[in-house]
């Protein structure tokens, strides 16, 4: 036996939101050439979360949507993960908010680990399982990280502190994950630098900075997150190759956490994947933190059939990098 996802969805808000107008909207005092943010990220528009619409209400859309396409009944779901950066709030836990609406009773909690939250949702659901401890696991994730970004800048300096946050996007995914009999889920990697954890993140709501709105906002160094990503992630990738025996070749898509379209452009040039494995969502939804491999996923499915396999690789704020290899069954 082992584990594998058998139902795949996503939920994206009703609201696009421009790069061009985000750029006017933040910056429209300081000297910044038209369309520098769209330029400099490869991203046009994104969507973003309407004001009364939270994490949990983006998480619970995709659920539904993949309870429905799997013909799951929730009371079936003895697992249930809210794995995501973004949570509606310190406590209680956010899985509680979509278990209730949903209506199942089975056990809920959160999994937190910046952009690669969705992925350890996947690999701890899968894991329960294989530990006869689950046999239905739903993992969900709401992101709406737009709402960190910094509503205006207040000068150049902030700008180059800040403008990472202006690359983000919301959304929600959500996948069933539970026995197969075939495929499944073959292989999983990690790699922790946690050296590098302050290098970019939001900083507030915990005991650091419990009630200090400056630190609500996203602040971070774009350039060194990539310089370290750069440097350990061609190895991450190098090991599921000489483990697996699995070439580019083999995968019907790569699916990989993205920032922005120049990021991309060098991850591909980096590892030499074929970019037509890739499914690029970046140009149009932006950085959807955890969200972002699971959208692609949701895109992809239609389109895989049974021993089809998948490559998906997550990059996140710590810093982590995590692989996983996902057979059709």
């Amino acid at each position: 036996m082992n584990a594998g996802i058998t139902g795949v969805a996503y939920a994206l808000p009703a609201r696009t939101e421009l790069t061009d107008d985000l750029q006017q909207r933040v910056a429209g005092g300081l000297p910044v050439p038209a369309g520098l943010f769209r330029r400099t990220t490869g991203i046009r528009q994104r969507q973003v979360a309407a004001d009364d619409e939270y994490a949990s209400d983006l998480a619970i859309d995709a659920a539904t949507k993949v309870l429905a396409d799997t013909g799951t009944d929730p009371l079936d779901v003895d697992l249930l993960l809210f794995a995501s950066a973004t949570r509606d709030m310190t406590e209680p836990a956010t899985a509680h908010v979509v278990q209730a609406a949903l209506g199942s009773r089975g056990h809920a909690l959160d999994v937190t680990n910046a952009c690669n939250s969705f992925l350890n949702g996947i690999d701890l659901a899968r894991s329960m399982i294989l530990a006869g401890r689950a046999g239905k696991a739903l993992v969900v994730t709401g992101e709406t990280p737009t709402r960190a970004m910094r509503p205006r800048l207040r000068g150049l300096t902030e700008a180059r502190t800040a403008f990472a946050g202006y690359t983000f996007g919301d959304a929600g995914a959500a996948v069933l994950v539970e026995p197969v009999t075939g495929g499944g889920i073959l292989d999983v990697d990690t790699e922790t630098h946690s050296e590098h954890w302050a290098v970019g993140g939001i900083f507030g709501g915990g005991s650091r900075h419990p009630r200090s709105e400056e630190h609500t906002y996203f602040s971070g160094d774009g350039r060194r997150l990539r310089e370290v990503f750069e440097r350990i992630g061609a190895g991450l990738i190098e090991r599921v190759s000489v483990r697996t025996g699995l070439g580019w070749d083999d995968y019907a898509k790569v699916l990989v956490h993205q920032v922005t379209l120049p990021y991309l452009e060098r991850f591909v040039a980096v590892t030499g994947v074929p970019r037509d494995k890739l499914e690029v969502t970046v140009d149009e939804l932006g950085n959807m933190a955890s969200a972002s491999i699971g959208v692609q996923l949701g895109r992809v499915r239609p389109g895989l059939n049974a021993g089809d396999r998948v490559l998906m690789v997550g990059l996140g704020g710590g810093v982590s990098l995590m692989t996983m290899v996902w057979q059709v069954s």
